[in-house]
C-alpha cells in the first residue's frame, strides 16, 4: 500500500513536470526565449522561481543540519535572506539590472558585464568562472536531495543521484529558462505548503512554541563540547563575540550566504526576464513570504530535532546521525512525522533540489554556449550555435556535478554552498555594483576587480581558511602547515571578508588611474536608468 501511494504521488508529480516542461518547450522559439524567457515572465512565476532557486536542499538539509548541530543562531541568516536577498536585491539592484540589461540586449550575466564594459575578455572570463565554480554548488544540492532519498526510502545514494540528474537535465535541455522557471513555480508552491505543515506539526509534536523552545534552551548542558570550546553558548543563544565559532558563523554563514546572494548569476538573470519594474515590485512581497517560510522553518526544525531525539533516543541530533549533519533533517523527518508526510516532504525536497539545480545547469549551459564558446566563434555563427551549444554545456555541467557529488565527503552541503556564494561575491559583487551605479568604472578597473577577487578567494581557501585548507591538504603538502596564518582569528575568517574588499579596492583604484570609459558605451548602458515610468525599456 505504501509503495502504491508513493508511486501515485510521484507519477502525478512527474506528469505535472512533463506537462509544464512541454508547455515551456512549445513557447521557446528563440535564443531570447531560451536564455531570458522572452522578457515577459509573470511576477508570481519570477518570484517563485527566484525563491526556489535561492532556497534549495542546501538550505533545508545543509543549513538545517547546521542548526541541528549548533542551534538557532543560524536564524539570523533567514533575516538577511529576506532583507538583502529579496528587498535590497529586487528594489536596488533588480530594477537597474533589468533596465540596463534590456538596453544592452544581454542574455546572460557574463554578457551583461561584457557589454556594460565593452569587453570580450570580461564576457569570456566571467563565463569561465561561473562554469568552473558552479559544479560545486550543484553537487552539494544533489547530495542534499539524494541523502533524503537514501534515509527515507532506502534508495542507494548513487542511484538517487543518477535519477535526479536525468529528470532535471531533460526539462532544462528542452525548455530553457522557461522550463526552469515554470517548473520552479510549481515546485516552489509544493515546498511552501510542505514547510508550513512541517513547522506547525513539529511545534504541536513538542508541546507548543514556548514548551519546545524552553526545552531546547534547557538542554544547554548537552551542547556539543567542541562548539562550547570555540565560543558557543547554547542552542538558543549567539556565540561569544570574536571567538572562532563567532567568526565561522558570521563570516561563513551570515555574511557569506546572506550577502553573497547579491552576486549569484542564476538569480541576477531573473531580473532580466520581466518586462517592467511593475513586475519586480509585485514580486517583492511574494519572494519575501517565500524566503520567510522556507529557511526559517528548516533552521527551527533542525534545532528542535535535538529535543525530539533526546526525548526518544537519549542523544542529540549530531550523535544520532553519526556526525554527518547532512542527515539530521532527513532522519528527523523519517522518524518523527507521519509516513504520508515523509512522502510529501520527500517531494518538496526533490522539488527544492530540482529547482535550484535546473537553474544552475541553465546558467552553466549558457555560460558555456554564449559566454565561452560564443566569444571565440565568429559573430556570424554565434547566434546559430547559441542554443545547441548551450545544451552541450548543460550536459557537461551535470556530468561535472555528478563527479563532484560522488567525490565530496559528508557534512559538506552547507560549506559547499557558502564557498560558492563567496567565490561569486569575490569575483563579481564590487564590479556588478559598480556597473549599475558608477559611470566612471573602466574596463581595466572591472577586469582588475574580477581577477583580484577570484585569485584572492582561491588563495584564501587553499592556504588560509582552516575548513578548506585543512581538507584540501595542499598547504600542508607545500609548506608543512595546515594554514599559513595560524594565529586567531585568521584561520576562521572566511573568503568573502578578505576577497571582496580586495576586489573593491582594485576596481576603484584602477578605474581612477585609467582612461575613462567610452561615452557611447556608458550612454547606452544608462539610457533607461533615468527614465520615468516603471515600463522604461
Amino acid at each position: 500500500m505504501d509503495v502504491m501511494i508513493l508511486a501515485i504521488i510521484f507519477i502525478v508529480y512527474i506528469f505535472a513536470l512533463v506537462f509544464v516542461g512541454y508547455y515551456a518547450y512549445k513557447k521557446t522559439n528563440s535564443s531570447e526565449d531560451f536564455m531570458i524567457a522572452g522578457k515577459d515572465t509573470h511576477p508570481f512565476i519570477m518570484a517563485m522561481s527566484y525563491g526556489a532557486t535561492f532556497i534549495s536542499t542546501a538550505a533545508i538539509v545543509g543549513f538545517g543540519g547546521v542548526a541541528g548541530q549548533y542551534g538557532m543562531s543560524v536564524l539570523w541568516l533567514a533575516f538577511l535572506n529576506i532583507i538583502i536577498g529579496v528587498f535590497i536585491a529586487f528594489v536596488f539592484l533588480g530594477k537597474r539590472t533589468r533596465r540596463m540589461g534590456h538596453a544592452l540586449g544581454s542574455l546572460t550575466f557574463p554578457e551583461f558585464l561584457g557589454k556594460r564594459f565593452d569587453s570580450k575578455f570580461i564576457h569570456y572570463v566571467s563565463g569561465l568562472i561561473i562554469f568552473c565554480a558552479m559544479p560545486l554548488y550543484a553537487a552539494v544540492v544533489l547530495i542534499g536531495a539524494a541523502r533524503f532519498l537514501e534515509s527515507s526510502l532506502l534508495i542507494d545514494f548513487s542511484i538517487a543521484l543518477l535519477i535526479l540528474s536525468i529528470i532535471i537535465t531533460f526539462y532544462v535541455l528542452f525548455g530553457g529558462i522557461r522550463g526552469v522557471m515554470y517548473t520552479d513555480a510549481l515546485q516552489g508552491t509544493i515546498m511552501v505548503v510542505a514547510m508550513i505543515f512541517l513547522l506547525v506539526f513539529v511545534y504541536w509534536l513538542l508541546g507548543g512554541v514556548d514548551t519546545a523552545n524552553t526545552a531546547l534552551t534547557n538542554m544547554v548542558s548537552l551542547y556539543p563540547a567542541e562548539a562550547t570550546a570555540t565560543g558557543g553558548t547554547g542552542w538558543t543563544s549567539f556565540p561569544t563575540f570574536g571567538t572562532p565559532f563567532w567568526w565561522s558563523l558570521v563570516s561563513s554563514t551570515l555574511i557569506g550566504v546572506g550577502i553573497g546572494v547579491l552576486a549569484q548569476p542564476s538569480l541576477i538573470v531573473r531580473f532580466m526576464t520581466v518586462k517592467s519594474d511593475k513586475e519586480l515590485n509585485r514580486s517583492v512581497l511574494i519572494g519575501g513570504i517565500f524566503i520567510a517560510i522556507m529557511p526559517t522553518t528548516a533552521y527551527i526544525v533542525g534545532s528542535l530535532s535535538n529535543v525530539y531525539f533526546f526525548d526518544k533516543l537519549g542523544k542529540i541530533a549530531v550523535d544520532v546521525v553519526g556526525g554527518n549533519i547532512d542527515k539530521i533533517i532527513p532522519t528527523f523527518i523519517t522518524m518523527a512525522l507521519p509516513e504520508w508526510f515523509v512522502y510529501i516532504f520527500l517531494l518538496s525536497l526533490i522539488a527544492a533540489a530540482m529547482s535550484t539545480i535546473s537553474s544552475q545547469l541553465h546558467t552553466q549551459g549558457t555560460a558555456f554556449g554564449v559566454d565561452i564558446y560564443g566569444t571565440i566563434r565568429e559573430k556570424s555563427k554565434q547566434k546559430l550555435d547559441q542554443v545547441s551549444i548551450s545544451r552541450v554545456g548543460i550536459l557537461i555541467a551535470i556530468i561535472l556535478a555528478l563527479v563532484m557529488a560522488f567525490s565530496l565527503p559528508g557534512s559538506v552541503v552547507a560549506l559547499g554552498t557558502s564557498l560558492f556564494f563567496e567565490i561569486c561575491a569575490a569575483a563579481f559583487l564590487p564590479v556588478f555594483l559598480g556597473a549599475l551605479y558608477w559611470k566612471g568604472i573602466t574596463r581595466l578597473g572591472a577586469i582588475a576587480g574580477i581577477l583580484s577577487g577570484t585569485l584572492v578567494s582561491i588563495f584564501w581557501m587553499v592556504f588560509v581558511f582552516a575548513k578548506t585548507a585543512t581538507g584540501l591538504g595542499l598547504c600542508k603538502f607545500i609548506f608543512g602547515v595546515d594554514t599559513l596564518l595560524s594565529a586567531a582569528p585568521w584561520p576562521f575568517i572566511d573568503v568573502m571578508l578578505i576577497a571582496v574588499p580586495v576586489s573593491a579596492v582594485f576596481t576603484i583604484v584602477v578605474s581612477l588611474l585609467t582612461k575613462p570609459p567610452a561615452q557611447d558605451v556608458v550612454d547606452k548602458a544608462f539610457s533607461n536608468i533615468g527614465k520615468k515610468g516603471s515600463d522604461a525599456r
